[in-house]
């Protein structure tokens, strides 16, 4: 039986899904028919466990999970003002209350199906030896870049328990308040990106100086990626400990790598937290993302995490081909469709969940928001995410 409600409709036999909305309650919904069909009313129970932890393991779910990149902060309002009378970033991300109650800004307001901890990839740096800050309007400063043998020996193994106790305050404090009505989600930088920010002084354009060190000196760049591959698998380990019920892997950089190098400077070193993570923490969901990663799509599965996150340049459709039907794919909204009518953004937010396919899918943008975002279209987002079927 295929029911329509004037823009898509699902068949449990279709190779191409298709979707409908829903008119939910609290214990039951309505499928709305544009032809009238009587339909059955099948009762939701409530999971024992988070939407999104269900998608993220390939289970079986009534919608895609939905929450966005960047979704703490920038955009939103409540969040500017707390900038204000805070202006420092390192403040605002170092600080256990303020780090809650921006996390559960969206939360309060739009309920996503993950959390996500605010902070940053860069706030280990300051406990492995490498002091930086994040300067308004210039991005993170590395205030000695490390460019040498002698530089990498200065770098310390992580601790996260001593060096940034208030992560893990604050993921225990977000658990208790999301109430696992929602997962709730930490975040790591992988090697290759944190080596390229302590490398080259901060962000870059053309990741020159990485890339000579290694080219030139493949030893340093691999003893440096090391270190920060053994801290960022004890990093995840903590914050799993501490509440995290999934965690993100930002390789954002590698992508700047041909898929040989890639191959040699960032895939064994993500292969390796993996498998340290899975060690202790085997049912852990892993989320991949990296930014225009359509070059080294196929690479990404390898590393072993449980859902591949893409960017918007790649389609989703031609991603779940390349990946397989197997792989549980995130994404893939471009961010600057949320500057469009709701029309627009509804039709997009169709299109991409047809083309990822019934099931193993987390609703979510390429890439996070942008500054500016209007709240009311980020608030329809959720409207229509939440109110798929399949």
């Amino acid at each position: 039986m295929s029911c329509f409600n004037g823009s898509l409709s699902f068949s449990s036999l279709s190779i191409s899904p298709k979707l409908t909305f829903a008119s939910r309650s609290r214990s039951n919904f309505r499928i709305r028919c544009a032809v009238g069909e009587t339909v059955a009313e099948p009762q939701i129970i409530t999971a024992t466990k988070p939407l999104l932890l269900n998608a993220a393991r390939g289970e079986k779910v009534e919608r895609p999970p939905v929450w966005l990149m960047r979704q703490a902060g920038r955009y939103m309002k409540s969040y500017q003002i707390i900038c204000e009378k805070y202006p420092s970033f390192r403040e605002r991300s170092e600080n256990v209350d303020l780090v809650v109650e921006i996390s559960l800004q969206p939360w309060k307001a739009f309920r996503p199906d993950g959390v996500i901890l605010f902070s940053d990839i860069l706030t280990p740096l300051p406990g492995m030896n490498i002091p930086f800050d994040i300067v308004k309007g210039k991005g993170p400063v590395i205030f000695d870049p490390l460019r040498t043998a002698a530089d990498v020996d200065k770098v310390r193994e992580f601790i996260p328990e001593e060096s940034v106790p208030y992560v893990g305050e604050a993921l225990t404090i977000l658990r208790k308040e999301v109430n696992n009505e929602s997962a709730v989600l930490g975040f790591v930088g992988a090697p290759f990106t944190l080596a390229s920010y302590v490398v080259e002084g901060g962000s870059s354009k053309h990741f020159t100086k990485i890339k000579r060190l290694a080219f030139s000196e493949p030893k340093v760049l691999h003893a440096l990626l090391q270190k920060f591959a053994t801290s960022m698998a004890k990093y995840i380990q903590y914050q799993a400990d501490q509440g995290a019920q999934a965690v993100q892997i930002f390789d954002s950089w590698a992508t700047e790598l041909s898929p040989v190098d890639f191959e040699e400077f960032s895939l064994p070193y993500l292969k390796q937290i993996v498998n340290s993570v899975k060690q202790t923490h085997p049912d852990l969901p892993l989320i991949l993302y990296a930014s225009g990663s359509g070059g080294l799509l196929e690479r990404l599965p390898l590393t072993g995490v449980d859902v591949v996150s893409l960017d918007w340049t790649v389609d989703m459709a031609e991603g779940r081909r390349r990946l397989g039907a197997d792989v549980v794919v995130q994404g893939n909204v471009d961010p600057g469709v949320l500057f469009g009518s709701k029309e627009f953004i509804t039709n997009r937010i169709n299109d991409t969940v047809r083309k990822a396919g019934k099931g193993k899918h987390i609703l979510n943008l390429g890439h996070g928001i942008v500054v500016g975002t209007p709240e009311e279209n980020v608030a329809h987002f959720f409207d229509v995410a939440k109110g798929i079927r399949y």
